[in-house]
């Protein structure tokens, strides 16, 4: 998407443009130079605001000092607040409270616009023209841009209660399953013993464990409802309701079926093969990524 980094737009002071992409795991920066060169870029970890704003921050900042580290051409300067417009698309930006205190912690950056990083996902699949986008990674959530040039969210409403079919959602549906199997409640499957071991193979450590773990803690055991699902009828039942869920939004944002649909994030992508054959005619490939879509912030 390197039409849209028109620096002609910005005050001649602004040296580079960044875009930022944060969630729930992890957050990555794509630096750009005002000659239009690439510069690096660069991941650290999470900067969803459910985390905290500090923490977002903190994640921000070395994302940026590892896209730029040792990738300055002589004649650059060193990349500061101060010379960089920043374009953020960030997990919990949705929500009010949560975008003002980001925006009040602006460590100094001449040009910052924050926006979800559903939204700057979907700017990065369709390079702004009409078409629906459904993310899930560590949460869920799903983004279309209609026709009439009107915006469309379903889901993203956070973990525990939401998020269905995401990575946390999936992981806590796993650790649940896993302590009804060691209640007696329910079988032990190669799921629920895998689990168990992980998280420590008493019921004073699952116990700990859940006590202390969040979103991202449980994102994390999503990948063994993967590892099990051709032999594990209940991990292939939770990845056959998490497939569910992803087409659920998807006709949310677009019952008519009409808009191209684009698929972002670790478990969207591995639910794939689970979709029905009418919403995998959909699925488009995403001409960019939400790295992309938060450059363009920049140039707005």
């Amino acid at each position: 998407m390197s039409a849209v980094w028109n620096f002609e737009s910005l005050p001649v002071h602004i040296h580079y443009a960044i875009g930022v992409d944060g969630g729930g795991t992890s957050t990555r920066a794509r630096v750009v130079h005002r000659s239009g060169a690439l510069v690096g870029e660069g991941k650290a970890g999470a900067s969803g605001l459910m985390q905290g704003t500090p923490q977002a921050w903190r994640h921000i900042a070395e994302a940026i000092a590892v896209a730029v580290q040792g990738r300055l051409q002589a004649d650059w300067p060193q990349p500061e607040p101060a010379n960089c417009a920043l374009g953020l698309g960030l997990a919990g930006a949705n929500n009010a409270d949560w975008n003002a205190s980001c925006l009040a912690a602006n460590p100094g950056y001449t040009r910052l616009v924050l926006e979800s990083d559903a939204v700057t996902a979907l700017l990065g699949a369709h390079q702004g023209a009409p078409g629906a986008l459904v993310i899930m990674g560590t949460g869920a959530v799903g983004l279309a841009l209609q026709t009439n040039g009107e915006r469309t969210t379903v889901g993203g409403w956070g973990f525990p209660c939401g998020d269905e079919g995401s990575g946390a959602d999936l992981g806590l549906q796993a650790v649940n399953l896993t302590q009804r199997a060691v209640d007696g409640r329910h079988a032990h499957t190669p799921l629920t013993r895998d689990v168990y071991a992980t998280l420590g193979g008493t019921p004073q450590a699952l116990l700990a464990w859940c006590g202390a773990a969040r979103q991202f803690e449980y994102a994390t055991v999503a990948p063994k409802v993967f590892a099990h699902a051709e032999q594990d009828a209940e991990a292939a039942r939770l990845l056959a309701h998490a497939a569910h869920s992803l087409e659920s939004l998807a006709t949310a944002l677009d019952p008519t079926h009409t808009l191209p649909l684009a698929v972002a994030g670790s478990i969207a992508q591995r639910l794939l093969p689970r979709l029905s054959h009418a919403t995998v005619r959909r699925v488009v490939p995403a001409q960019g990524d939400a790295m992309d879509g938060a450059l363009a912030l920049c140039f707005q």
